[in-house]
């Protein structure tokens, strides 16, 4: 869908004054791999800490350091995109980001601060790296139809599938449902973002969802111009037109509780 220039200033205003998380987190979740459990832990908005295997890795770290208090420090972080809901440097900065390997689209590493650029590795779509013990390949994330001023370019960021421990977990980060996200094959694990208008509807993200069958989804990024989606639509129809998919609706936002 385009945007525009008040459109891109809106998200950079919203995601900008956003409150910072001070109320308790959702439960974090567990799922097996061959390699010892995966741990899921919710934070806020399009952020997420993934646990596995001895390390811990930081997707999209946004809302304010105190979201991650109690958390152990990163070995990996994950950024998709260089709007401020996702490319937060205010967060990163009261993080122990210090030793972690940052893991990034070309576009977020040039607007990353100078401290961080010795530990950057930089993917672009298609690519994929091998990096302790897992893989992270670089998925196309934009907006339809692809258009020059649209919020989300093709190729400017990047949604991410992660291999760890026989599992593959995708997350979506900005993006509407593409042809590139309806390819995706074998995923276990989704994270998928519905928020408009900076990414897609409930409607699309669930026909997404339905053309690559992933084993568990979780509805993320859902805050929109007009406050949260409704998750609870996007599970019923995704279960009515198939059983099999675990949806899980997590509270992503409990500050709004």
């Amino acid at each position: 869908m385009k945007s525009t220039l008040i459109l891109a200033a809106a998200l950079t205003t919203f995601a900008t004054s956003a409150p910072a998380q001070t109320a308790p987190r959702a439960a974090a979740d567990q799922i097996a791999t061959k390699q010892g459990p995966l741990t899921v832990q919710p934070i806020t908005h399009g952020s997420v800490v993934l646990t596995w295997n001895g390390k811990t890795i930081y997707v999209d770290p946004y809302g304010g350091a105190a979201a991650y208090a109690g958390l152990a420090a990163p070995d990996v972080v994950l950024i998709t995109d260089i709007h401020p809901d996702h490319l937060d440097p205010q967060t990163l900065a009261g993080l122990a980001v210090g030793k972690a390997l940052m893991i990034v689209p070309q576009a977020v590493a040039e607007k990353l601060p100078a401290e961080y650029k010795g530990r950057v590795r930089v993917l672009r779509n298609g690519q994929k790296l091998d990096t302790l013990g897992m893989s992270v390949a670089a998925i196309p994330m934009y907006n339809l139809p692809e258009a020059p001023d649209a919020m989300h370019t093709k190729g400017r960021g990047n949604g991410y599938v992660l291999g760890l421990g026989g599992k593959n977990v995708y997350l979506s980060g900005d993006t509407e449902d593409t042809p590139e996200m309806r390819a995706l094959k074998n995923i276990d694990v989704a994270f998928v973002c519905m928020n408009l208008p900076y990414t897609m509807d409930v409607n699309q993200a669930a026909q997404g969802v339905l053309a690559f069958k992933p084993g568990i989804v979780y509805p993320y990024h859902y805050r929109g111009q007009n406050g949260l989606s409704d998750v609870d639509s996007f599970k019923k129809t995704v279960n009515a037109a198939n059983k099999k998919i675990d949806v899980r609706l997590r509270n992503w936002y409990p500050e709004a509780k």
